[in-house]
C-alpha cells in the first residue's frame, strides 16, 4: 500500500495546492505521464490512509506546475522542495526512519532533475521516478530510481497497425537541439529511405509513423522523448538511438525482443544495419510491438497492464524492505 499522508501541506486550502493536488482536467501534452500517474494514483485501491500499513509513501509534489507557478517558478523550485521536504521531516515520523528511502517522487519534465540539488536527500535516498533517466548523468540511480515513460495521450485507436502499408524504411521528425540529431541529419537528410526530417511537417504525424517500418527515437537535450509511445502506439517499430537511457520498464520488457538499439556512433551504419534485419525478424518485432503497447497507454480508470499498473509494478520492486509492515499493496 501507498499513504499520502506526505502529502501534509494543507489541502485545498493551501497557497499551493496547485502544486501539489491532481489536476482537475485530464491530462494533455507533452509532460502528461505526470499528472496522469498522481490523478489516477490518488484515486486507487493502492492508497492507504494509515501510514502503519504503507509500504511506500508518496511526495505529490507537481514539477510541471511548480515550473508555471508565479510564486515559484523554475528558478524556485529548488527551495520549494527543500522547504518542502524539511516540513515533511518536521511533521512525520516516516520520513525520518530511512531519511526518504521509502519514499518516492513522480516528474516528467527534465527540470525534476535539478530540483533536488537542495535536498540531496531526496536525490541520493527517496525513489525518483521520472522521465529523463539517463544513468550517465548524476542523480539518477538505476534501480533505487525507475523511468517514467513520457506519453503523449492520444485519442484515436489507429485501424490495420499490422496490414498498414509501411513503404519507408525509417522515419524521424523533430528539431535539431543535440550533437545526435545533427549527426543524423548530417548523414540520412537527402536518402530515399530513411527520412530524416527537422521542421515542420507537411504531412500528418500519424500518417509519416503509420507508413514507416522503423521509427527513430533520436537524443534530444535528454534522452528521453515522446517518440517512444508514439513508435508503439502506431505499431512501428522503435529504433533507439540515445547512449545511457535506462528505458522505461526496463526491469520488466525485454527490449530487444520489440525494438532496435543503435549506438550514437553508430548513424553512419543506420540504413545497414536495418536492412539487415530479415523480413522474419521484422515481422516478430513488429508482433511484439502489438503486444507491448498496451504497457504504453495512460486511462482515466487505469487497465491491467496498462502504464499505471506498470509503473506501480517498478515501485513494488523497490520498496523498502527496511521499513515494510504490511503485504497488502
Amino acid at each position: 500500500m501507498l499513504t499520502k499522508t506526505t502529502f501534509g501541506m494543507g489541502g485545498q486550502d493551501d497557497s499551493f495546492a496547485n502544486a501539489l493536488l491532481p489536476v482537475d482536467s485530464e491530462p494533455g501534452g507533452n509532460y502528461a505521464s505526470e499528472s496522469f500517474f498522481k490523478k489516477v494514483l490518488m484515486k486507487s485501491r493502492f492508497i492507504t490512509n494509515d501510514p502503519t500499513k504503507a509500504d511506500l509513501f508518496f511526495l505529490p509534489f507537481s514539477i510541471a506546475r511548480l515550473r508555471h507557478d508565479p510564486r515559484v517558478g523554475v528558478g524556485g523550485i529548488q527551495d520549494f522542495i527543500r522547504d518542502y521536504i524539511f516540513n515533511v521531516s518536521q511533521k512525520y515520523q516516516y520520513w525520518n526512519r530511512t531519511g526518504g528511502a521509502d519514499h518516492f517522487y513522480v516528474a516528467c519534465h527534465s527540470i525534476g532533475r535539478s530540483a533536488m540539488e537542495k535536498a540531496s536527500e531526496v536525490k541520493f535516498n527517496a525513489i525518483q521516478v521520472v522521465c529523463s533517466s539517463s544513468y550517465f548523468l548524476p542523480g539518477y540511480i538505476p534501480h533505487k530510481d525507475a523511468c517514467l515513460p513520457q506519453i503523449w495521450p492520444r485519442k484515436e485507436e489507429p485501424h490495420d497497425l499490422l496490414s498498414s502499408n509501411r513503404t519507408k524504411l525509417a522515419f524521424f521528425a523533430g528539431g535539431i537541439n543535440s550533437p545526435v540529431r545533427e549527426k543524423l541529419l548530417q548523414v540520412w537528410r537527402n536518402d530515399s529511405e530513411i527520412f530524416a526530417h527537422f521542421g515542420r511537417l507537411t504531412t500528418p504525424y500519424a500518417d509519416e509513423l503509420l507508413g514507416s517500418k522503423f521509427c527513430l527515437h533520436v537524443k534530444g537535450f535528454e534522452v528521453n522523448t515522446a517518440r517512444v509511445a508514439d513508435s508503439l502506439y502506431y505499431g512501428c517499430v522503435p529504433v533507439i538511438i540515445a547512449n545511457y537511457y535506462d528505458l522505461p520498464f526496463a526491469d520488466i520488457l525485454n527490449w530487444k525482443s520489440f525494438s532496435v538499439i543503435v549506438a550514437t556512433l553508430d548513424i553512419p551504419l543506420l540504413k545497414k544495419i536495418l536492412k539487415g534485419i530479415s523480413s522474419e525478424e521484422y515481422t516478430r518485432l513488429q508482433s511484439n510491438v502489438l503486444k507491448v503497447r498496451k504497457h504504453f497507454q495512460w486511462h482515466l480508470s487505469p487497465i491491467d497492464y496498462d502504464a499505471f499498473y506498470m509503473v506501480m509494478y517498478e515501485l513494488w520492486l523497490r520498496r523498502s524492505f527496511s521499513t515494510v509492515t504490511s503485504s497488502n499493496f
